[in-house]
C-alpha cells in the first residue's frame, strides 16, 4: 500500500509502505501494529476552495488506484453537526451516519466512492476518545499526555483506516496550518509516523498561497519560503511543494521556491484557479502534480483523464439553459447548499443543459411578492434546514409552485414545509405546522418518537436508509425502481395521524419506510412536478451519476422552459 498524507497552506504528508508489521516507539512505549498495505495510503490537508486534494483523489482513481480519504479537524467540536451552517457550511453525512465537513462531499464526488464515519476525526473526538481510555484505567495509571497518547491516537486511526479502507491509496486531510497550537498534535504524530515507518517510505507534500500582486502584476515567494520553514522546524520537510495561485506563476518563481525550499523543481506544481471545479484535475496533471507523487511514491501506472474529461464537458453545456430558484433559509453562506449546488449541475449535464441558479432568501418571500420573486425561474427547490426562521416564506413559495403549475422539489424540511402547505391550504387546517416550532391542533409534523428528550448532536436519524416506492409515482419514474437507498438528517417526520385525512384529499405518499411506518416521499399527481422528499439526495450525486430525483426534477424544469 502506499500512504499519502497532504496538508494545505502549510504541511501535507505523504507515506508509503509495503510492510505488514510496523512498531511504533514514542518516548518510552512501544507498541505493535498488524496491518496489511496492498501499494499505500495517502493523507492530506485543504480548504473548501482548494482544488489539491480532490483533484489529487481523482488523478489516482483514474491511473487506476483504489482511493479512500479521510479528514482531520484541529476543531474541539466532536463534528461539525451542530455548527451554524452560515458558519461553517453544509454538514455532509454519509452512508453510515457521520455528520462531517463539507470537504467530504467533494471527495465522494471527485473519487466516486462512499466514505464511511471513519473518514473524519475531530480534535473533540480525538480528545473523547483519549479521556474516554483514561477512564476506564486503560493507560494503567500512567499520566496522560499530549505525546505519546494523543499522538498516538492519531497514529491508530490513521492505521485503522487504513486497514479497514482496503484502498491502494488513502488520503487524510489535514486541518489547520502548521502556526495553529490546535493543529501540532497532528503534525508531531505525522513526524512520528514517518520515523516509524522509515522515512524511506514516506513523502511530504505541502500546498500553500503563492501570493500575486496585481498592482504591480509579480509575484511573492516569501510567504511560500516561511510556511515550508515553519513546517521544517516541526521536523517535515516537504518532497511536493504545490502552489496555490489565480495566476500560472513564471518559471523563474519556480525555480526560485526550488532553490529556497530544497524541492525539485519538477516537484513545484502550480495549481492555478479554474473557471469549472471540475476542471482542475487536468489543470494539475498538466502542471506535473501526478509526475511529482509518482516519482515521491514510485507509482507505476499512466493516468489517464479522458473518460473524465468528457463527462466534465457536459457540465459547461452553455445552451439550452434552465433556471433554478432555491428558496432557502442559509443563502448567505452558498456553500450551506454545496452539495445542493452540485447535485444540480450533474442533473444538469445528464440533461445536456446550463443551469442557472437564482438565490431567493425564504426570509423575504411574502404573499405580496412571490409572483415576482419566482417569475423568471423555471422551476424551484426548497431544501433543508432546522428552525422556524424563514419557513413562512418557504410554505408561500410552495403554494406558488403547487397552484402554478411550477416544477417544485422539497428536501428534508423542504418536505415538511410541502407537507403543512398542503394541510393549510388544501384541507383548510388553518394551524397545521411542525412541532419543531409549535404544537397546534394540526401538527402534521412532529418528532420522531425514538428522538424525544435527546441532546442536539448526532442523535437524528442519520445514513442511508431504504424506501419503498409506488408505481405510477415520479420517485418511481425517476429511480426506476420500487426500493431505493437516500442517506437521511432529520429529527422531524410526518404525523401519521394526519396520514388518512392528507391522502383523502389528494396528496400522494409515495415513498415510505419499507415497514411502512416512516413516510419518505410525497407528491401531488396533477402536477408536472411536485415532490417532497425526506431524505438528502444532493448527498449522492456525482458527475459520474446524477441522482435520479434531480435529473428528473431539472428535465421537468427544461420543459417547462421551454
Amino acid at each position: 500500500m502506499k500512504i499519502i498524507f497532504l496538508n494545505f497552506l502549510f504541511t501535507s504528508f505523504f507515506h508509503r509502505c509495503k510492510i505488514a508489521k510496523l512498531k511504533e516507539k514514542s518516548r518510552g512505549e512501544t507498541n505493535e501494529y498488524k496491518v496489511h498495505f496492498r501499494n499505500g495510503w495517502c493523507c492530506f490537508w485543504f480548504r473548501k476552495r482548494n482544488q489539491c486534494s480532490k483533484s489529487l483523489g481523482r488523478l489516482l482513481k483514474s491511473a487506476g488506484y483504489s482511493v479512500y480519504i479521510e479528514k482531520f479537524d484541529p476543531y474541539m467540536n466532536i463534528d461539525p453537526g451542530t455548527l451554524n451552517p452560515t458558519q461553517h457550511g453544509e454538514v455532509f453525512v454519509t452512508q453510515d451516519g457521520a455528520e462531517t465537513d463539507l470537504d467530504l462531499g467533494h471527495y465522494e464526488r471527485f473519487i466516486n466512492e462512499n466514505l464511511t464515519r471513519s473518514s473524519s476525526l475531530t480534535s473533540g473526538k480525538l480528545y473523547q476518545s483519549v479521556l474516554n481510555k483514561e477512564r476506564n484505567g486503560d493507560y494503567q495509571g500512567k499520566t496522560v499526555q499530549i505525546i505519546p497518547h494523543v499522538t498516538n491516537e492519531i497514529k491508530d486511526h490513521i492505521l485503522a483506516t487504513a486497514k479497514e479502507s482496503g484502498a491502494d491509496i488513502l488520503i487524510t486531510e489535514i486541518g489547520g496550518t502548521v502556526g495553529d497550537i490546535e493543529s501540532q498534535p497532528y503534525l508531531e504524530a505525522l513526524r512520528q509516523f514517518s520515523l516509524d515507518v522509515g522515512r524511506e517510505n514516506c513523502a511530504f507534500v505541502h500546498v500553500c498561497l503563492l501570493l500575486y500582486m496585481s498592482c504591480s502584476d509579480e509575484f511573492k515567494s516569501k510567504p511560500v519560503q516561511h510556511s515550508v520553514r515553519e513546517l521544517q522546524r516541526f521536523g517535515i520537510f516537504p518532497d511536493v511543494v504545490v502552489t496555490r495561485s489565480d495566476k500560472q506563476p513564471p518559471e523563474e518563481i519556480i525555480k526560485k521556491i526550488s532553490l529556497f525550499c530544497s524541492v525539485d523543481e519538477h516537484a513545484v506544481v502550480p495549481s492555478t484557479t479554474v473557471r469549472c471545479l471540475y476542471d482542475a484535475p487536468a489543470m494539475l496533471y498538466r502542471n506535473g502534480l501526478y509526475k511529482a507523487i509518482s516519482k515521491a511514491l514510485s507509482l507505476k501506472n499512466k493516468c489517464d483523464l479522458t473518460e473524465w474529461k468528457k463527462k466534465v464537458a457536459t457540465l459547461k453545456i452553455k445552451t439550452p439553459k434552465v433556471r433554478i430558484g432555491i428558496v432557502g433559509k442559509y443563502v448567505s453562506l452558498r456553500d450551506s447548499y454545496i452539495s445542493l449546488v452540485e447535485a444540480i449541475k450533474h442533473a444538469g449535464g445528464a440533461n445536456l443543459t446550463a443551469v442557472d441558479l437564482k438565490w431567493i432568501d425564504s426570509e423575504t418571500v411574502t404573499e405580496a411578492n412571490v409572483a415576482n420573486k419566482l417569475k423568471d425561474v423555471d422551476g424551484i427547490i426548497i431544501p433543508g434546514g432546522f428552525g422556524e426562521r424563514g419557513v413562512e416564506g418557504m410554505i408561500v413559495a410552495c403554494k406558488y409552485a403547487r397552484t402554478h403549475a411550477l416544477p417544485y422539489l422539497g428536501i428534508c424540511l423542504g418536505m415538511q414545509v410541502t407537507v403543512i402547505e398542503y394541510a393549510r391550504d388544501v384541507l383548510g387546517f388553518k394551524d397545521a405546522t411542525s412541532g419543531e416550532f409549535a404544537h397546534t391542533e394540526h401538527t402534521v409534523i412532529d418528532i420522531m418518537p425514538d428522538k424525544k428528550g435527546k441532546k442536539l448532536g448526532g442523535t437524528m436519524r442519520l445514513g442511508s436508509y431504504p424506501c419503498a416506492v409506488k408505481d405510477g409515482t415520479k420517485i418511481k419514474e425517476a429511480y426506476g425502481s420500487n426500493l431505493i437507498e437516500e442517506r437521511h438528517r432529520h429529527r422531524y417526520e410526518f404525523n401519521n395521524e394526519y396520514r388518512e385525512a392528507l391522502e383523502n384529499g389528494g396528496l400522494v405518499i409515495s415513498g415510505t419506510s419499507p415497514d411502512g411506518h416512516i413516510v419518505e416521499t410525497v407528491e401531488v399527481a396533477d402536477h408536472p412536478f411536485f415532490v417532497g422528499v425526506q431524505f438528502h439526495p444532493e448527498f449522492t450525486s456525482r458527475p459520474e451519476n446524477a441522482n435520479p430525483i434531480f435529473a428528473a426534477f431539472v428535465k421537468a424544469a427544461l420543459d417547462n422552459a421551454r
